[in-house]
C-alpha cells in the first residue's frame, strides 16, 4: 500500500518540481529545456581532496599533510567486492537499475514528511549522496532536494556506475578526521584497505551512516550493532550464508588507533615553505613578482598561496632528501647544549656532494610553525664571512699564497677604526696566522686592497636575500651587515669549498610527483663555478687549520678531512661556527632572538660543541 501511494504521490509532485524548474529559467518568455539546465549543470571535476606525504631520503613517511581532509583515493578495483556489497545493500538496493533518483523512494519519503509535517527521510540514492558531497550542502530543504536529484541525475549521465560508487567509497566520512575507506582503514586499524578482515570491513561500513553516532572510539558498541545487522542484510539478500554471516559477526573487532604522522617538525616546516618557492619559480610567480606592483604583488601571493592549497590536496608526494638519523642527531645536540642556558640555537646539515639539506633545527625547543631559525632569523655573521667577502676573493685576484704577510696592527679610515679581539695588535704578520686566529684588521685591509665591489661581487652568487647596497662598506670584512644572513645560508655558502669552488643552492625537495609517480615538480638549479681549484686549496687549508689549530680548536675532529670558521659579533650577541667533515657542511648559530651579549657563554663555545656532535 505504501508503494502504491508513494507512486501516486510522485505522479502528482515530481513534474509539479520539474515544472517549477521550466517556469523558473525562462529567458525573454521562453522556457529552457531540461536537457538545458542539465547542461549548466557541471560534474565533471570530481576531484576529490586527498592527503599529501612529505617522505623522507629514504622513503618512509615524515609527515602526513591534510589540506583539509585526510583522504587516500582507492581505485574501483582495489576497493573488495564485499564492501561494495555492503553499501549497496544498505544504502541503494536499486543502484545498478535507477538513472540517479528512486521514485519509490522519494515517494516513501514524501509520505513519512507530509505526515510529520517536517523532513525526516531523504531517501538519497548513493548517486544523490556523491552528488551532495561533492557539489552540494547537506541542509535540508526541498530545493536543496530537487538540486540533488538533478545533479544526481546529470552524474548518472556522465559517469559509469562503477565510477560513481568509486566516488561514493571515497567521499564518505568516517569519522574522526577520516574520509575515504582507505583513510578509515588506516585509522582505525592502522592497515590498508586490502589487509582488512570483512569482519573490520562491516564495522567500518556501519560508521558512514551517522558518524558521530557510530564513532567506533566513543561508542564502539552502537558500531559493532550496525555491523550486526549490515551483515543480516547480506544474509538475507542472499550474498552471504548462514553460516558465513555468524563467523563474521563471532570476528573479535581490535581497534589499533593510528595517530597522523607528523615528525621532524623543524624539517618539514622549511620543505613546505619551499615548496611554495618552487612553484613559484616554474610556474612564473617569480618573474610576474619582479614586474609587479606592490598591490599585484599581493593579488600574487594570494593566487600563489591558493594554487598550493589546491597542489596539496590533490594528493602529492614530496619527496625529500631528509636523513632521520641525523636530523634527531641534530636537533638533540642543540638541546644538550643550550637546553639550560638561557640563548637559541639553530643548525644547517647539508650533504654538499648533492647540496642537499638533510637535516634542520629551528631552535631549541622548536614548535611546528614558530619562528624558524635556521631560515628565518637573520643575524650578523661576525667573522664567519671572513672566508667568503675577504679571503677566498683575494686570493683569486692576487694569486697570493697563505704565507704572505699582512699588517695586523691599528687600523683607522677616517671614523671606522675596527680593533682585534680584546684590542691586541700584532705588527706583520702571515695571513695564515690572521685567518686561524680570526684578526680584523688585516681583513679589513685585504677587502680594501682589492675592492669592495670586488668582494661583494663573489658573495653575489650565494644569493643573501637581506644583504643590501648599504652594506657595500670596509665593516662588511669582520661581519658588520644591516640585516645579516641566516644559518642556512650562511651553511649554503661554505659548501663552496668542499665542491672545488662550485655553488648551487641546497634544497630539501627531491622532486614533487602524484599518486602515480608522475612528476610534477623538480629543481633545475645549475652549478655556478666562482673560484678557481687553487684558490679553494688555499682557503680549504687555512679552514682546516682553523680547526686544529685556530679558534675552532674545540670542535677538532681527529683523523678526519674537516674545516671551518667560527664568528662572533659585537658585545657577543652571536656565536657562529660553519664547516665540513666529509661529504657534511653544518653551520651553527647560538644568540637571543633579541639580541644581547651572551659573553658568559664564549669560554663554553656551545656552537663548536653542537657542530660537533652533528658532525661526528
Amino acid at each position: 500500500m505504501r508503494t502504491l501511494s508513494g507512486y501516486f504521490i510522485i505522479s502528482i509532485l515530481f513534474p509539479l518540481l520539474i515544472g517549477t524548474v521550466f517556469y523558473a529559467t525562462q529567458e525573454t518568455k521562453k522556457a529552457k529545456s531540461l536537457d538545458t539546465i542539465l547542461e549548466d549543470i557541471h560534474v565533471e571535476e570530481t576531484n576529490l581532496k586527498q592527503k599529501s606525504l612529505i617522505l623522507a631520503g629514504n622513503g618512509s613517511i615524515a609527515t602526513e599533510l591534510y589540506n583539509p581532509e585526510n583522504r587516500v583515493f582507492l581505485p574501483f578495483e582495489q576497493i573488495p567486492a564485499f564492501l561494495k556489497d555492503i553499501f549497496i545493500v544498505s544504502e541503494d538496493q536499486n543502484f545498478y537499475e535507477h538513472p540517479g533518483f528512486d521514485l519509490t523512494a522519494i515517494g516513501r519519503a514524501l509520505t513519512v514528511n507530509i505526515k510529520e509535517d517536517g523532513i525526516e527521510q531523504g531517501a538519497s540514492t548513493i548517486t544523490q549522496q556523491v552528488a551532495r558531497n561533492l557539489y552540494l550542502s547537506h541542509n535540508k530543504t526541498y530545493n536543496r532536494k530537487l538540486s540533488e536529484i538533478l545533479y544526481a541525475y546529470q552524474l548518472e549521465r556522465t559517469f559509469s556506475k562503477d565510477q560513481i560508487l568509486e566516488l561514493y567509497i571515497n567521499a564518505i566520512y568516517f569519522q574522526n578526521g577520516a574520509y575515504g575507506i582507505e583513510a578509515a582503514a588506516g585509522f582505525y586499524f592502522n592497515k590498508n584497505t586490502a589487509q582488512l578482515t570483512k569482519g573490520e570491513l562491516a564495522f567500518l561500513a556501519a560508521i558512514p551512516n551517522n558518524p558521530s553516532y557510530y564513532d567506533p572510539i566513543e561508542h564502539f558498541d552502537h558500531t559493532k550493532l550496525r555491523q550486526e545487522r549490515l551483515i543480516g542484510l547480506l544474509k538475507h539478500s542472499g550474498l552471504i550464508g548462514g553460516s558465513e554471516a555468524e563467523q563474521i559477526k563471532g570476528e573479535p573487532i581490535v581497534l589499533h588507533i593510528k595517530k597522523r604522522v607528523d615528525q621532524f617538525p623543524d624539517y618539514t616546516a622549511y620543505v613546505e615553505d619551499e615548496l611554495h618557492r618552487l612553484v613559484a619559480q616554474q610556474d612564473g610567480y617569480d618573474a610576474r613578482f619582479a614586474e609587479a606592483s606592490e598591490q599585484e604583488q599581493a593579488i600574487l601571493e594570494e593566487e600563489l598561496a591558493a594554487k598550493v592549497d589546491d597542489l596539496l590536496s590533490s594528493g602529492i608526494i614530496i619527496h625529500t632528501a631528509l636523513d632521520a638519523g641525523i636530523q634527531e642527531k641534530t636537533v638533540q645536540a642543540v638541546q644538550n647544549h643550550l637546553g639550560n642556558i638561557d640563548a637559541q640555537g639553530a643548525a644547517a646539515v647539508i650533504r654538499h656532494r648533492d647540496m642537499e639539506i638533510i637535516a634542520l633545527s629551528g631552535g631549541k625547543n622548536y614548535q611546528k610553525y614558530d619562528f624558524h631559525r635556521a631560515y628565518q632569523a637573520y643575524r650578523q655573521p661576525g667573522s664567519a664571512i671572513k672566508p667568503l667577502l675577504v679571503y677566498a676573493p683575494y686570493f683569486e685576484r692576487t694569486k697570493a699564497t697563505a704565507s704572505e704577510n699582512v699588517d695586523a696592527g691599528r687600523y683607522c679610515n677616517k671614523n671606522y677604526c675596527p680593533e682585534n679581539y680584546d684590542g691586541a695588535t700584532y705588527g706583520r704578520v702571515p695571513i695564515e696566522q690572521a685567518f686561524i686566529h680570526s684578526y680584523n684588521t688585516p681583513a679589513v685591509r685585504l677587502l680594501e686592497k682589492i675592492g669592495i665591489q670586488e668582494g661583494f661581487a663573489d658573495i653575489d652568487h650565494f644569493h643573501f636575500k637581506q644583504v643590501v647596497s648599504d652594506d657595500h662598506v670596509l665593516p662588511a670584512a669582520v661581519g658588520g651587515f644591516t640585516y645579516g644572513m641566516t644559518p642556512l645560508e650562511l651553511t649554503g655558502a661554505y659548501t663552496v669549498f668542499p665542491n672545488g669552488g662550485q655553488y648551487r643552492t641546497p634544497r630539501t625537495i627531491r622532486k614533487i610527483t602524484d599518486r602515480n609517480g608522475k612528476i610534477l615538480y623538480a629543481w633545475n638549479d645549475q652549478p655556478v663555478q666562482i673560484w678557481s681549484q687553487q684558490t679553494i686549496e688555499t682557503v680549504d687549508q687555512l679552514l682546516q687549520k682553523t680547526l686544529s689549530s685556530g679558534t675552532a680548536r674545540k670542535a677538532y675532529l681527529p683523523n678526519r678531512a674537516a674545516g671551518g670558521k667560527t664568528g662572533t659579533t659585537n658585545h657577543f650577541k652571536d656565536l657562529w661556527f660553519v664547516g665540513y667533515a666529509d661529504d657534511l657542511t653544518a653551520g651553527v648559530w647560538v644568540g637571543k632572538d633579541q639580541p644581547e651579549s651572551i659573553e658568559s657563554l664564549q669560554n663554553k663555545a656551545p656552537q663548536l660543541m653542537i657542530w660537533r656532535d652533528i658532525v661526528k
